[in-house]
């Protein structure tokens, strides 16, 4: 079994574009999140998200390229090009065919859809665009990713709702581990920050209506809680076998060392109330990393600032780590954030690589009121310093798809 190791990492986020703005926001414990201003709000119960700002994808692509991608997909595409750069990964010098794309959307193209839409209605069928389909389906993100780099391995684009970037990561984790892939470049991207998102998670009450302080809404594990934070960005990793890797003598971030998967099979939307889905899948992940629980240092937890999810997700910890679970820090990114619901998992992930690599924690922000059931340690308000091996991400999603990666301060 090939060892897997991390290279490279790129990040487009409501905290900064690139892991050096993400990351410093991060640890210093500052808010991404503000009110909505690309469209009118004043129907909507909520009127917040993190939003990505300063982002140019015509600059980045040309008019002419961007004008045929959706949002989501020009995301993932600087976001890649970020890792790619960031692993000085020669692709004339590697084997394109062993070379592989697992990058996911949830939502997809939507704003695209509805643009579109408009132009249906006002202006009638013949002006719709030919490129609406090809804009708006999930897995372009990964097939521009491919068709831009011209790598020639496995590509594909899970479609596991906010578990998405775990679950790309995952995969690619088990592709390069049994050999059928050296190198592959793996993550999420979302653009769904809109009207007709925000009209309908709105509707069924599950976003925070803090309209007033956009930057305490996001509040994980806190009693006052009250929904999530839309947002959007991409999350990418470089994914490469350690063989692989030392013939090229890359600069190694970390090291992948588990990854578990496993349904809730419960509700539609609605975590199983006693964390069954995300207990099995964390099980599963030290187990594939051949680690027990005792051993972890870090957990980078789902935490959407839900009242039903938080507390699921500590029962299910609670469950699997026993006492150790009041030992183990549990840090939650979207505090900051928000739900970048399919780029999450990524973006996480980046997230907790750094971590590793430096020692310091990012903290919970807005944990001002514990809620009693919710009583670990959550890393509250600052960043923390502390000696660190192994981490542990957890993702989950619509539907009761659960992915939580293990990753490893990697030693030779």
């Amino acid at each position: 079994m090939e060892r897997v190791v991390i290279t490279g990492m790129g990040i487009i986020s409501p905290l900064g574009n690139g892991v050096a703005p993400f990351w410093e926001r991060l640890v210093q414990g500052q808010s991404g999140i503000s009110r909505i201003d690309t469209f009118d709000t004043t129907r909507y119960k909520a009127k917040i998200a993190g939003l990505v700002r300063d982002f140019d994808g015509e600059a980045l692509f040309g008019r002419k390229e961007a004008r045929k991608m959706d949002r989501f997909c020009q995301f993932a595409l600087a976001a890649a090009d970020q890792a790619l750069l960031d692993a000085e990964l020669n692709l004339d010098m590697t084997d394109r065919e062993r070379v592989g794309v697992y990058v996911g959307s949830g939502i997809g193209g939507i704003g695209t859809l509805l643009e579109q839409n408009r132009v249906l209605l006002e202006r009638g069928p013949e002006r719709v665009s030919p490129t609406l389909v090809p804009m708006m389906i999930s897995n372009m993100a990964a097939a521009m990713i491919s068709i831009r780099h011209q790598t020639l391995g496995p590509t594909m684009s899970p479609v596991t709702a906010c578990s998405i970037g775990n679950s790309a990561i995952g995969e690619a984790f088990r592709t390069i581990r049994t050999g059928d892939a050296d190198v592959i470049i793996a993550g999420g991207s979302e653009a769904a920050a809109g009207e007709i998102s925000l009209a309908s998670f709105g509707n069924a009450t599950a976003l925070s209506t803090c309209n007033e302080e956009p930057a305490k809404a996001s509040r994980p594990f806190d009693a006052g809680r009250d929904g999530f934070v839309m947002a959007e960005g991409a999350g990418i990793l470089i994914l490469e076998s350690l063989s692989h890797a030392r013939r090229r003598n890359a600069r190694i971030y970390a090291e992948v060392t588990g990854y578990g998967a496993s349904s809730d099979a419960y509700h539609m939307v609605a975590t199983h109330p006693e964390g069954r889905g995300a207990q099995q899948a964390m099980k599963s992940a030290l187990a594939s990393a051949g680690i027990a629980p005792s051993e972890v240092d870090v957990i980078s937890a789902h935490a959407t600032s839900t009242g039903v999810g938080d507390k699921s997700e500590t029962i299910a910890i609670k469950n699997l780590f026993g006492e150790d679970a009041y030992r183990i820090p549990v840090t939650a990114n979207k505090s900051m954030t928000g739900h970048m619901f399919g780029a999450a998992g990524g973006a996480e992930a980046i997230a907790l690589v750094k971590t590793l690599q430096e020692g310091i924690i990012p903290p919970t922000i807005n944990l001002e009121q514990r809620d009693p059931d919710c009583d670990l340690d959550y890393v509250p308000g600052t960043a923390r310093k502390a000696e660190l091996e192994i981490g542990l991400s957890n993702s989950f999603g619509f539907g009761g798809h659960n992915a939580v990666i293990v990753l490893r301060k990697y030693r030779e």
